[in-house]
């Protein structure tokens, strides 16, 4: 990994709808621009650049999406109206935080919910992307977020069991009944939702899946607001027609573009990266041995970024 720099610039863009998003800027900043999209959704982007580019060579610019990480408001807070944040918000957002730091072209580096963010925004503005990288790969179909909140059961089921004795009536849509609770004004009704939500999410993230693995606890004030977030995503189904990108792939076609997938990643089993792959033409899929979806794939992002870095940038 290359050293992950703090920013040489950073601050908060009013996005309208009450909403002020924090973005920063790492790295060069006269090198090639890079736009890293976090995962959750919720999930934040952290302090310092992603370590898959060279700091040397690249201008990357990270930002907290809606109502999670340093963007106000926080989705943890008692009362929160999250209807001003769906896929839309999001795209428009990162169009006018490009045009705000007066970036004509970037490259985007999605990273599992940011592989979605970042296709529906290449689908929406592909004269503004120079390349695209995805990883731990999501496409937004319907049976992608039934996969995450049923189909797992199957493989974790002790887990499941669990999950699904969190809510009412395990029968209707987990994920939107996970959103009330979670919504819930009481504190002890959301806060163990949020517990049984997140316990989930670790289960699926593990290799078997439901396997214990020791970590540091989720920090109660993050862990609200990603459950409400992912299940708020979920609940609506990320708010993308299911076939959105069998319809419009070939908008894709003329962006160069790396689709890195872990071995292990058993979140793909719905065969997200080879679908995503024959719609966008062209594009390059690498399938790395023993890759996770939180692990093992830095190596072949970096490949690719070491080699855009030498594309240039054509103005639109």
């Amino acid at each position: 990994m290359y050293p992950q720099v703090g920013p040489y610039d950073h601050g908060m863009l009013d996005v309208g709808d009450g909403h002020s998003v924090y973005w920063m800027a790492c790295g060069n900043p006269d090198g090639k621009p890079a736009l890293y999209v976090h995962g959750g959704p919720g999930s934040g982007c952290g302090a310092r650049s992603p370590g898959q580019f060279d700091p040397a060579v690249y201008r990357v610019v990270s930002f907290d999406q809606r109502n999670c990480g340093r963007s106000t408001p926080h989705a943890s807070e008692p009362v929160i109206d999250l209807s001003t944040n769906t896929t839309d918000h999001l795209i428009r957002d990162m169009e006018q935080l490009r045009e705000h730091l007066g970036i004509d072209k970037w490259l985007l580096f999605g990273v599992s919910w940011g592989s979605v963010l970042s296709l529906t925004y290449a689908l929406r503005h592909p004269g503004r992307v120079s390349e695209m990288i995805v990883t731990a790969v999501a496409t937004g179909r319907h049976c992608e977020v039934e996969w995450l909140i049923r189909g797992f059961g199957g493989l974790a089921p002790e887990a499941y069991e669990r999950f699904l004795a969190g809510v009412p009536d395990p029968g209707e849509d987990i994920s939107a009944a996970y959103h009330r609770l979670l919504m819930d004004p009481d504190p002890a009704v959301h806060r163990k939702a949020a517990e049984n939500w997140c316990a989930w999410e670790d289960a699926i993230a593990t290799v078997p899946p439901g396997r214990d693995v020791e970590h540091e606890p989720w920090e109660p004030r993050f862990q609200l607001a990603f459950a409400r977030l992912v299940t708020h995503y979920f609940s609506n189904r990320c708010w993308l027609a299911d076939d959105q990108l069998a319809r419009n792939g070939h908008v894709l076609q003329g962006i160069p573009g790396v689709i890195v997938h872990g071995q292990l990643d058993l979140g793909a089993l719905t065969g997200k990266p080879w679908v995503l792959h024959h719609a966008w033409q062209g594009s390059e899929l690498v399938i790395v041995e023993h890759g996770t979806h939180a692990a093992g794939t830095a190596e072949a992002v970096m490949a690719a970024t070491d080699r855009f870095a030498k594309a240039p940038v054509h103005s639109s």
